[in-house]
Protein backbone atom coordinates (compact mmCIF):
# COMPACT_ATOMS: atom_id res chain seq x y z
CA UNK A 1 0.00 0.00 0.00
CA UNK A 2 1.16 3.39 -0.70
CA UNK A 3 1.05 6.43 1.05
CA UNK A 4 -0.17 9.70 -0.44
CA UNK A 5 2.47 11.54 1.83
CA UNK A 6 6.04 10.79 2.31
CA UNK A 7 7.37 11.39 5.72
CA UNK A 8 10.45 12.86 7.28
CA UNK A 9 13.42 10.75 8.16
CA UNK A 10 14.01 11.66 11.46
CA UNK A 11 10.64 12.57 13.09
CA UNK A 12 10.15 13.99 16.93
CA UNK A 13 9.40 12.07 19.89
CA UNK A 14 5.83 13.56 19.78
CA UNK A 15 5.20 12.86 16.74
CA UNK A 16 6.46 9.52 16.71
CA UNK A 17 4.19 9.12 20.05
CA UNK A 18 1.10 10.69 18.32
CA UNK A 19 1.43 9.19 15.05
CA UNK A 20 1.72 5.43 17.51
CA UNK A 21 -2.06 5.51 18.27
CA UNK A 22 -3.96 3.93 15.81
CA UNK A 23 -7.10 6.54 14.50
CA UNK A 24 -5.81 9.48 15.73
CA UNK A 25 -2.11 8.99 14.38
CA UNK A 26 -3.63 8.50 11.11
CA UNK A 27 -5.50 11.54 10.54
CA UNK A 28 -2.70 13.63 11.99
CA UNK A 29 -0.30 12.23 9.77
CA UNK A 30 -2.90 12.91 6.86
CA UNK A 31 -3.35 16.79 7.95
CA UNK A 32 0.52 17.46 8.56
CA UNK A 33 2.05 15.92 5.80
CA UNK A 34 -0.80 14.98 3.41
CA UNK A 35 -2.09 17.50 1.04
CA UNK A 36 -3.40 20.58 1.98
CA UNK A 37 -7.20 19.78 2.19
CA UNK A 38 -6.66 17.58 4.64
CA UNK A 39 -6.86 19.94 7.37
CA UNK A 40 -10.69 20.91 6.48
CA UNK A 41 -11.93 17.41 6.19
CA UNK A 42 -10.19 16.71 9.35
CA UNK A 43 -11.92 20.43 10.55
CA UNK A 44 -15.23 19.15 8.96
CA UNK A 45 -15.10 15.82 11.24
CA UNK A 46 -14.20 17.19 14.34
CA UNK A 47 -17.17 19.31 13.72
CA UNK A 48 -19.80 16.79 12.83
CA UNK A 49 -18.30 14.86 15.83
CA UNK A 50 -19.32 17.69 18.38
CA UNK A 51 -22.77 18.26 16.54
CA UNK A 52 -23.37 14.40 17.29
CA UNK A 53 -22.43 14.55 20.64
CA UNK A 54 -25.20 17.46 21.05
CA UNK A 55 -27.65 15.07 19.58
CA UNK A 56 -26.99 12.64 22.02
CA UNK A 57 -26.16 13.91 25.09
CA UNK A 58 -28.01 17.52 25.09
CA UNK A 59 -26.48 20.11 26.41
CA UNK A 60 -23.75 18.23 28.61
CA UNK A 61 -22.61 17.52 24.91
CA UNK A 62 -21.92 21.18 24.21
CA UNK A 63 -20.09 22.46 26.78
CA UNK A 64 -18.31 19.51 28.22
CA UNK A 65 -15.75 19.67 25.50
CA UNK A 66 -14.89 23.16 26.25
CA UNK A 67 -14.68 22.42 29.71
CA UNK A 68 -12.20 19.48 28.68
CA UNK A 69 -10.09 22.07 26.96
CA UNK A 70 -9.61 24.18 29.97
CA UNK A 71 -6.08 22.80 30.36
CA UNK A 72 -5.12 23.67 27.38
CA UNK A 73 -5.85 26.81 27.34
CA UNK A 74 -4.07 27.30 30.59
CA UNK A 75 -1.06 25.77 29.17
CA UNK A 76 -1.54 28.27 25.97
CA UNK A 77 -2.03 31.43 28.32
CA UNK A 78 1.24 30.55 29.95
CA UNK A 79 2.86 30.07 26.69
CA UNK A 80 1.74 33.09 25.68
CA UNK A 81 2.73 35.45 28.97
CA UNK A 82 5.99 33.40 28.92
CA UNK A 83 6.81 35.31 25.25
Amino acid sequence: MALAYTLPDRLSLWQRFLFAVPLLGRISKEVAYGEEENFYYALAILICLWGSSILLFGIPGLYLPAVALVPVMFALIIAISRG
